[in-house]
């Protein structure tokens, strides 16, 4: 601050007064520079004291002076009052705008040396101006042509050159051309700050048409002019032209080659840079800094390590090792190859290490996955005195948030506050997305809110922090927000506003989105319509998503795992295959992405042939699979009845998490095979890898399966002793195991130690009473299921009737069957309908049992007409039994069980002569009745 208001003392006639009007409120500064981004606040604590002591007296000074100029008050009116008398006083000192101006916005005349801008319809003007500018020729005023027609005559190159270095660029464009045209010779530097300005402001027309000067000019042999033209035609994006103009100059210096390798390497050609740079040694040119610089870059962005090392050899025998910025390129360069080893030891060996060492450093181990090494680097940054910049924070906070290390975040943002960095508006947003990543979006929020400043980026962030929590309400309602602060949504906002809406299937407010989306035109972006693709499909609207995805102008493998993922949430498998040999003719290349979604939906129609060929494909394809990948053939062969292929590819796994041994332990258990899937747990015990949540889960109905009581009650203790909670699945899991094995006691204690139960959890305790035949017992636990405010769905009436039926209780039967569809809204099913005639015929109510089909306001299928026949077996009512064996040959004509309950009615009644009939005609047809089973649990 000292150095600044000296300069300041030295000559207030450089700072801008805004102590009055201009200053809008404490944070505008009281003095800005002219020309240098300088500013000064006269109450800042950090001032020296004698700076209102200078203050004070420079104000005495103004009210003896009377000159005015260098000390008069430069604001509002009064300063446009001195502006325009500056003005009018010597127009020459001025550049004319006025036929080049494209934009209100650009002043009508600014001066040449301190560029200040005047404006004739200046709201601030003198009364003046506009009949004085009405008066004064319109010659006297074009200050930009007077100049222009004494360069003309006089063929002055240094004026020129200033011209082309301080006028306006169309000025000193189109008085280049008249001096070619008058042959008059203009100098190097001239043409030179020409093609700079074409270069910054990336205009390959008037780049061309200045390169096309140079040649009139005779000056395309120039070296100096050729290496500024490839760098100018390598910024605008033609490298086309960039490598013609080199290859037509007649010789080639260190630049020439050092700009051409800049020029592939900016334009992401990293082994053509590599190229240039070994014809550049061939020639015997020597490689200076720039050019190992750029080289290094270019290996790094291929990952070309073993040509980084030859490079690095290079640069050694040069000299150049000990370069703090070849040193960093360096340990960059070896970084992003994965030589993280190399680049530590280039860093180690450094003399000379500033911030970029450090951040080129610490961005090496965060790219690794090296996050515990980046922060102990950091540490030592600090240590050695080096100050951080935010790019070291930037760095940082993008590796914690990599691996959701949330202390390590929160301790950088003490530093990012205490060092000065709490207000950058990039650490802010960087900020933001680390604190989102770990799921801490309180935090994410408040500094969100904190900010001084907000972006496009800002919001994004902060949106995508909601949507990736699931939280899509919260991200549509900051939409709104957004848009109310006037703030334009990028293609970003619009794809990550569609994810969210997918995520909690908010249709109308999707389409609300793409209706914003159309308005700010970004309708051809293929990310965003994409996402719109997604969106419409995990919404459940198909055809729409695929509508979009037809009129897509261009369908990455993205676009087509968007549209194969909805059809496979839908469960349409056969869809997602043809989609799939679809994508194959359009040559469109499978990612594991779309692999992983092609087994599931095999898996989820049993298409084990399409499975097998897909399987096929992925090792075609040189996919090797990942944990992710393999997990997913495991579960589709499993689903698929082939258990051995799933135990096959789960055997070659080189890597297995807790989801591969969960894949085949529920293939085992899917499949029947409750040991072999008891075994497998064991065996994944012994590997120590933790089971978690689905482990059990799976395993439980594993032993329900094949009644394995003493297992699941072992497993029940290792539930415990994990910790895990018993929320509404595992307990349910736990409460169906146990009435499964005939445990009711365990079952009842498990319900009742359960802190959330759900419908799902009444049935299975309903159920395992009913199948015990406690029927008093299963309405009792109806009343409180219904006294708790749990309303029961058509599965608690399935087992509450069966559980009638079992407890011969005919007349609560009947009221329940009766009242379901008016208490609880019900509708009656074949289910519901089959134990109502199981409850009348085990009552010996054969006949009402009959009435009571006939009266079905459904369809009887083959199950009910079984059950009547069973009952018509039971109690000896051939007529009942025959009328019910001809409904069920109608519907099944091959049911042999039914052939045999009917021999068994006529062999009761004594018709012999039948009963050989019927066993004839099985006989004939080849029936015969499937023998039932049971399992019970023998040992331990």
């Amino acid at each position: 601050m000292k150095k600044l208001w000296e300069e300041f003392f030295s000559d207030p006639s450089q700072w801008w007064d805004n102590r009055n009007d201009d200053k809008r409120n404490a944070r505008f500064p009281d003095f800005k520079h002219k020309t240098a981004k300088k500013v000064l606040w006269i109450d800042n604590r950090l001032n020296p004291s004698w700076v209102q002591a200078r203050l004070a007296a420079m104000v005495q000074c103004q009210k003896q002076s009377q000159s005015g100029h260098s000390t008069r008050k430069i604001s509002g009116i009064v300063r446009m009052e001195y502006l325009w008398r500056e003005f009018f006083s010597d127009p020459s000192q001025w550049w004319d705008n006025r036929s080049i101006k494209k934009s209100p916005k650009y002043p009508d005349f600014r001066h040449k040396s301190t560029h200040e801008g005047l404006w004739i319809e200046g709201w601030l003007n003198p009364t003046w101006v506009k009949s004085k500018m009405a008066t004064k020729p319109l010659s006297q005023l074009q200050s930009g042509g007077g100049l222009r027609s004494w360069i003309l005559n006089s063929g002055n190159g240094d004026s020129m050159s200033k011209l082309c270095e301080e006028g306006p660029w169309q000025e000193a464009l189109h008085t280049m051309e008249l001096m070619v045209q008058q042959n008059t010779r203009a100098p190097i530097n001239a043409y030179v700050g020409l093609l700079k300005e074409c270069a910054r402001r990336k205009d390959l027309a008037e780049g061309k048409r200045v390169h096309a000067l140079i040649v009139q000019s005779g000056l395309d042999s120039e070296i100096f002019l050729g290496n500024t033209l490839v760098d100018m035609y390598g910024k605008c994006g033609s490298v086309l032209d960039a490598h013609q103009v080199f290859n037509s100059m007649p010789e080639h210096n260190v630049f020439s080659w050092t700009a051409i390798m800049s020029v592939y390497a900016n334009h992401g050609q990293g082994e053509e840079a590599i190229n240039l740079y070994q014809k550049m040694q061939q020639t015997g040119i020597r490689p200076d800094k720039v050019a190992y610089i750029v080289v290094l870059k270019s290996c790094a962005r291929i990952a070309a390590l073993e040509l980084g090392k030859q490079v690095h050899s290079d640069i050694i025998k040069s000299g150049f090792e000990y370069d703090v910025i070849v040193g960093n390129t360096l340990v960059g360069m070896y970084a992003k190859c994965g030589c993280i080893e190399d680049a530590c030891q280039v860093f180690n060996s450094m003399i000379e290490r500033d911030a970029v060492s450090w951040n080129v450093m610490i961005a090496g181990y965060a790219q690794q996955g090296l996050v515990k090494e980046a922060l102990a680097l950091y540490g030592k940054m600090k240590q050695e005195d080096v100050q951080p910049d935010k790019v070291t924070y930037v760095v940082l906070l993008k590796a914690c948030a990599s691996v959701a290390a949330l202390e390590q975040g929160k301790q950088l943002h003490s530093d990012i506050i205490r060092s000065g960095f709490g207000s950058n508006l990039i650490v802010g947003n960087t900020l933001i997305r680390m604190y989102a990543r770990c799921g801490c979006m309180e935090d994410a929020r408040d500094v969100f809110i904190k900010m001084n400043e907000r972006d496009v980026v800002s919001w994004n962030a902060i949106i995508a922090g909601y949507a990736q929590k699931g939280l899509g309400t919260e991200a549509i309602a900051l939409y709104e927000q957004m848009k109310q602060k006037g703030v334009q949504p990028d293609n970003v906002t619009c794809t990550v506003l569609l994810k969210a809406c997918a995520s909690i299937s908010a249709l109308e407010q999707g389409k609300q989105i793409y209706s914003d989306i159309i308005k700010s035109s970004f309708e051809s972006d293929v990310i965003v319509r994409t996402a719109l693709v997604d969106m419409y499909a995990k919404c459940g609207c198909i055809e729409d998503a695929h509508e979009v995805f037809r009129k897509l102008s261009e369908r990455d493998v993205v676009s087509w795992n968007a549209m194969i993922a909805g059809y496979a949430k839908l469960g349409l498998g056969k869809e997602v295959l043809a989609l799939y040999e679809q994508m194959k003719q359009e040559d469109v290349q499978p990612d594991s992405v779309t692999y992983v979604t092609l087994l599931n939906a095999c898996a989820s129609i049993a298409a084990l042939e399409q499975g097998k060929q897909v399987h096929s494909h992925i090792i075609k394809s040189g996919f090797e699979p990942d944990v992710i990948m393999a997990s997913a053939l495991v579960d589709m062969y499993a689903k698929c009845g082939s258990v051995e292929h799933a135990r096959q590819v789960f055997n070659k796994m080189t890597e297995r998490d807790v989801v591969s041994w969960n894949a085949m332990i529920a293939g085992y258990a899917q499949n029947g095979l409750g040991k072999e899937a008891l075994a497998l747990y064991e065996q994944m015990r012994q590997e120590d890898l933790q089971p978690n949540y689905v482990t059990y889960v799976v395993l439980l109905n594993a032993c329900a399966s094949i009644a394995a009581l003493e297992q699941g009650k072992q497993l029940h203790a290792h539930i415990i002793k994990s910790g895990f909670d018993l929320d509404v699945v595992l307990g349910n899991t736990l409460v169906n195991f146990y009435t499964k094995c005939g445990s009711i006691e365990h079952a009842l204690q498990v319900f009742n130690d359960m802190h959330e139960r759900d419908v799902v959890s009444w049935n299975a305790m309903i159920a395992g009473y009913a199948k015990q035949g406690l029927g008093k017992e299963v309405l009792t636990l109806l009343e409180q299921m219904q006294s708790e405010g749990r309303k029961p769905n058509e599965v608690t009436y399935v087992c509450v009737l069966s559980a009638c039926s079992h407890s011969g209780l005919v007349d609560e039967g009947r009221h329940l069957f009766d009242s379901m569809c008016e208490d609880n809204g019900v509708t009656p099913t074949v289910d519901h309908c089959a134990c109502m005639v199981d409850l009348l015929g085990r009552a010996g109510c054969v006949a009402d049992a009959e009435d009571f089909v006939k009266r079905m306001p459904i369809q009887p299928n083959a199950l009910v007409w079984m059950t009547l026949l069973g009952a018509a077996r039971n109690h000896g009512h051939v007529e009942v039994g025959r009328r019910a064996f001809d409904s069920i040959m109608k519907l099944e004509p091959e049911n042999a069980a039914a052939y045999v309950l009917l021999s068994n009615i006529y062999a009761a009644a004594g018709r012999m002569d039948a009963v050989a009939k019927i066993r004839k005609t099985m006989k004939d047809a080849s029936m015969k009745k499937m023998p039932g089973c049971t399992s019970i649990e023998v040992d331990n």
